[in-house]
């Protein structure tokens, strides 16, 4: 084993990282955003919303993250071609980004759900006996301290995301573990690199694993 071609590579690994984080915080972020607002339709009191959200979620909770990519990649430019009547070129990380937000929103929207239904029913009322309407209750009262109580869920889901990005290589999108692998190919090093790309990995995954539960732990004091 030789990891001293590893150094010299290091520029382009970086930016596979960068792309990896970027992909991961747009993720999260936008699938923090839709889940919530499938959170909110699922505990609706319309019947219609309250069932179509739950379709969605089931449905996304039912297949793999890789056929989820492999699919919007090609429905992305398909869609917007069918409403746009042009040809709209959609690059790999527009598709994937589309796929992971979508994906993310279901497992999101569960832990919203749970951060909801774990606030006290009272808040509810006392906040529409001071005159608030649903929109503001929610806002104002429930949203912030469910937040708060779900929020080493979110970082754990988050970190999961993380790990999930790997699996952009199947559209040749140059995340980490695929920059890695190609200059480990190129070289002639794929071994050094792959194990230097694990180790990469699990380091920031345990540490991040780590630092939740010293989040969570001080978030119940």
């Amino acid at each position: 084993m030789d990891f001293s071609a590893i150094l010299p590579a290091m520029p382009g690994l970086a930016e596979g990282m960068l792309m990896t984080l970027k992909l991961m915080v747009l993720g999260v972020l936008g699938g923090v955003a839709l889940g919530t607002l499938l959170a909110l339709m699922r505990l609706s009191h319309n019947p219609m919303l309250a069932r179509l959200a739950g379709l969605y979620v089931n449905y996304f909770r039912s297949i793999p993250l890789l056929l989820v990519i492999t699919w919007f990649y090609f429905a992305v430019p398909f869609l917007l071609r069918a409403i746009t009547g042009e040809d709209t070129p959609v690059g790999a990380f527009t598709s994937c980004l589309v796929a992971f937000v979508m994906f993310e929103a279901a497992y999101f929207c569960e832990i919203v759900r749970a951060g909801i239904q774990a606030i006290p029913k009272g808040q509810m009322g006392a906040a529409q006996a001071l005159g608030m309407s649903y929109g503001q209750c929610m806002r104002l009262v429930i949203l912030p301290q469910a937040f708060r109580k779900m929020t080493p869920l979110l970082l754990q889901q988050s970190i999961i995301l993380f790990q999930d990005t790997s699996l952009v290589y199947t559209v040749g999108l140059m995340d980490f573990l695929n920059s890695a692998r190609s200059r480990g190919d190129i070289i002639g090093q794929p071994h050094e690199f792959l194990i230097f790309a694990g180790l990469v990995y699990f380091s920031v995954s345990f540490i991040a694993s780590q630092l939740v539960k010293l989040l969570q732990k001080r978030l119940a004091v």
